[in-house]
């Protein structure tokens, strides 16, 4: 594989990975506008997230099989497909209660991509270069909060919050052009693979037994769910309380993507000298402690807009350590069940984020208590998790006979 193939195999693959952050982050500033054309209030639009976040969650897990057994590209076509149909049916959409179930479809079809994406980087490189290919990935998907906030708040102001969707289907088309002309197939299908209930069950079982993936598909889900809070309040709080306007609030966004940019490709600095391990315990703590500055402060009345921005800068900071290296170690045992292991992986951490983003919603009383609360209780629990699991595995490594858990086995 040349340089040049491999940059431009990134480049897709993270392109695949943007279509949820784009579609999940380029309509939030869209939600007044949302609200006041349907009839309905800023926490019933906020369920139409929560609705896309279950529907990747479950979505993934269907998924997982299906590239198993018919390799990564069929599955792609038709997902997204699905995902550009949907988006059309939220642009034209005249109720809260379809726009919800739209969205929900557009989670089923678009999250094949992240699936595929990261049983692909399984599929076309080494173990040992898997978490600095996550890392880049995260480089590419960490511009989209930059950009689709902005894009979507001048777009709703110029052509209305329906232009939002059409947009998102224009760019999915776009997507489907580079797969087919430039993607590699990746894994063979495998028609050994039976699609049937019970057989798909088992599959899904031999991946979680596996402490290693459990241990760090765990982390991933609960830690990196964080952000989820962030945007699924954030809205309410800038632009309610702190009456920001939609473009304001898309700079606003787009400053605090800089957070999770900025570290990201530090990982492959990291990663020469310390373990993927060390990395995520440091992180972890890290923004465990911040969290707690942060909750605290908001509480106690210390921060206005800017305050407030500052502290989630910080928070934010350790979002792309901890995602690609608790990625990495979680697939790194699996080879012939890579996809059914992403598709988990991935359901975790989405439902994981429904999760926070409804309790966002739920707890909401006009304060972001609620939205920093989220954040710091999911750090903490993804460290507690860590040390945990940290534990178990040390402990079956020990009673294997093995010094290290093991990178890569062929399950």
């Amino acid at each position: 594989m040349t340089r040049r193939q491999h940059l431009l195999i990134i480049l897709i693959l993270g392109t695949l990975t943007t279509i949820s952050p784009f579609s999940i982050d380029m309509y939030l500033p869209g939600f007044p506008a949302i609200a006041d054309s349907l009839h309905t209030t800023i926490d019933q639009v906020q369920l139409s997230l929560t609705a896309y976040l279950i529907g990747i969650s479950f979505g993934q897990l269907l998924y997982g099989p299906l590239l198993d057994r018919y390799g990564r590209k069929m599955p792609l076509y038709g997902g997204l497909f699905l995902y550009l149909l949907a988006s059309v049916g939220c642009a034209f959409t005249n109720s809260i209660e379809t726009l919800i179930l739209m969205r929900f479809l557009q989670a089923i079809g678009g999250c094949v991509g992240l699936v595929a994406a990261q049983a692909l980087v399984r599929d076309l490189f080494p173990v040992s270069k898997i978490a600095q290919v996550f890392s880049l990935l995260t480089l590419v998907v960490a511009v989209s909060p930059m950009i689709a906030p902005t894009v979507g708040g001048y777009a709703t102001v110029a052509l209305g919050w329906h232009s939002i969707f059409l947009i998102l289907a224009g760019i999915t088309a776009l997507i489907l052009v580079g797969i087919y002309f430039f993607l590699p197939d990746g894994k063979q299908p495998d028609p050994s693979l039976s699609l049937r209930p019970g057989a798909v069950a088992m599959s899904f079982w031999t991946v979680l037994k596996q402490p290693q993936f459990l241990t760090y598909s765990l982390v991933s889900g609960i830690a990196t769910s964080a952000p989820f809070a962030y945007i699924s309040g954030s809205p309410d709080v800038f632009m309610n309380m702190y009456r920001v306007t939609e473009q304001q609030y898309g700079w606003i966004f787009a400053f605090l993507s800089i957070a999770i940019i900025a570290p990201s490709q530090l990982n492959h600095i990291l990663l020469k000298r310390f373990r993927s391990e060390q990395i995520i315990f440091v992180t972890l703590t890290g923004q465990s402690v911040v969290g707690i500055v942060m909750v605290w402060g908001t509480w106690a009345g210390w921060y206005g807009p800017y305050g407030l921005i500052a502290v989630l800068f910080a928070f934010l900071l350790g979002q792309s350590l901890t995602g690609p290296n608790a990625s990495a170690l979680s697939l790194a045992p699996f080879t012939r069940h890579a996809g059914s292991a992403a598709a988990l992986m991935g359901s975790f951490r989405m439902g994981f984020g429904a999760l926070v983003s409804a309790s966002v919603s739920v707890f909401h009383n006009r304060t972001a208590i609620p939205m920093v609360g989220m954040m710091t209780l999911c750090v903490i629990s993804g460290l507690a998790v860590f040390l945990l699991g940290q534990r178990v595995i040390q402990y079956r490594s020990k009673k294997a006979g093995v010094e290290e858990p093991l990178s890569e086995v062929a399950l």
